[in-house]
């Protein structure tokens, strides 16, 4: 049988693509460069340079860029760059590493992480596990939040590097990679390493802690597990600006990536209509008209009903078993993935790059993500079993909850709406951050499945508080977000017992 979508309501006018929307993140990296020299030489009175971006936005390149910047100004001795978890560095060492050189860059890591860390990162940069290993001479170090924010770390720190040019603190500048997902309380206890602080990253981030009520008796505007940028919005010594342009989804999501950063002036997409896609040849039936939409980079919606009752509403094994049955039908076909490819500036350089099963990938092709734990066992075990009858490797197809996905990149994400089967909004469910990180991990196709309520639940929900601490983003009630975000995908139904 063959199943109709209906279209978003949200088209994608006015926005710019290629080299003419990337030259806008140049723009707004140039300026945030030069504020940064501005502050070093003293010329401006800055503590802070914010620089927001959606996810995909290339944020981890703009850092690097102003990190090399920063250390050939000449009253920079040496900087920092941190992070919440180790995961996020490694790739940021192993670049700077090929940028300044493997004697300019130390990783500083935990003995515990150090077993973990990519040969990539040996072979590019310098590895230290205590203060005393760090070279003398490196400009760049870089270490998670917890390392640099240990006790007595910053006393080491200036026992065995010295003062920076600014004669105070042992760096110049500290860089914090995905600073939206580093809690205030974290971000305090290195606050004082550098006279000048550079926050990089997506405003959509989970906080690492859930935001519950303020712990604080003191301050009732103060919460620790505050994202700690969020402090800064109105402050003078603070410098901020938005990336405007996005490079990893499709053109055909930007109305998605739209529908998360309302309040911004202007969000484009690098990727133009047809830069991305989607092979299924060989697919019939239900699977060949859920695979036919989701190649067309749309986000697509399926709500699917019919099925057993789940154990509860967020661990639906008769959902994740519908979803087996798609993937099975999606790899048993000549299934690959197409992606335009640019030059530096954004254009197009005429190539074509395509990858399908078995090739050696960073980024898994499909992905599918829940919220729960028991969820993605569940999905783990389809996965499993999906990849021993296709011969698939591990990059070919996972499962991952949500949380620990954000920051990833995969072709194609297949994910349990946060919602799917709820009797009403609450704080996990309806968290700015889940949803916006089940949204947008995707550079080819998203496919999001929940069992028939939605509308219902969102027209009938009672109000709640808009924007509690800790969660960025503009929302008026949960609510509203929700009903925004799904105005942007197409639509479909299926009863599967009516198709048996």
């Amino acid at each position: 049988m063959t199943l109709e979508f209906t279209p978003p309501q949200n088209g994608t006018a006015g926005a710019l693509h290629h080299a003419r929307a990337a030259a806008r993140n140049s723009a707004v990296a140039d300026k945030a460069t030069g504020q940064l020299r501005d502050a070093l030489s003293g010329s401006v009175d800055l503590q802070r340079i914010l620089l927001k971006a959606a996810a995909g936005a290339g944020k981890s390149y703009v850092l690097k860029t102003m990190v090399a910047d920063a250390v050939m100004h000449h009253r920079c001795v040496r900087v920092s760059v941190i992070a919440f978890q180790n995961r996020q560095l490694w790739p940021i060492a192993t670049a700077l590493g090929k940028a300044l050189g493997k004697d300019q860059v130390c990783l500083f890591s935990s003995e515990r992480a150090y077993g973990d860390i990519p040969a990539d990162v040996h072979r590019h940069a310098q590895v230290a596990t205590s203060t005393s290993a760090i070279p003398s001479g490196c400009t760049v170090v870089v270490a998670t939040s917890h390392k640099l924010g240990a006790i007595g770390e910053p006393k080491r720190l200036l026992q065995y590097l010295g003062t920076g040019a600014n004669g105070e603190a042992p760096f110049d500048v500290l860089f914090v990679d995905e600073a939206w997902q580093l809690p205030h309380h974290r971000f305090d206890r290195v606050a004082g390493l550098a006279p000048i602080t550079v926050g990089v990253g997506d405003v959509g981030q989970l906080p690492p802690i859930e935001i519950g009520t303020n712990p604080w008796r003191g301050d009732s505007g103060y919460n620790p597990y505050r994202a700690w940028p969020t402090q800064y919005d109105n402050d003078p010594h603070t410098w901020s600006a938005e990336l405007p342009a996005v490079w990893r989804p499709a053109a055909e999501q930007l109305p998605l990536w739209r529908a998360f950063y309302p309040e911004w002036g202007e969000l484009n997409c690098v990727a133009a209509t047809g830069d991305r896609a989607v092979h299924t040849d060989g697919l019939d039936g239900l699977a060949a008209s859920v695979w036919r939409q989701v190649a067309s980079g749309v986000p697509t919606l399926l709500e699917v009903d019919g099925l057993e009752q789940p154990e509860a509403a967020d661990v639906d094994l008769p959902l994740i078993t519908f979803v087996e049955h798609l993937v099975d039908e999606l790899f048993a076909v000549d299934f690959r993935l197409d992606t335009c490819q640019y030059d530096a500036a954004g254009s197009p350089n005429g190539e074509i790059l395509t990858r399908k099963p078995g090739d050696e990938t960073d980024d898994p092709l499909v992905a599918i993500l829940a919220t729960r734990n028991q969820a993605v066992d569940d999905a783990t075990d389809a996965v499993e079993r999906l990849r021993e009858k296709h011969g698939l490797a591990d990059t070919d197809l996972m499962a991952s909850t949500v949380d620990s996905w954000q920051g990833q990149t995969n072709g194609i994400t297949i994910a349990l709406h946060p919602l799917t089967g709820a009797s009403e909004l609450d704080e996990f469910n309806s968290a700015f951050g889940r949803l916006a990180v089940t949204c947008t991990r995707a550079t080819h196709g998203l496919l999001m499945v929940a069992r028939p309520g939605l509308d219902t639940l969102l027209n009938e929900a009672p109000a709640r508080p808009g924007t509690p601490f800790g969660e960025p983003g503009n929302r008026h009630l949960p609510r509203q977000t929700h009903q925004r975000i799904l105005a942007t995908f197409a639509r479909g139904t299926i009863n599967v017992i009516s198709e048996k």
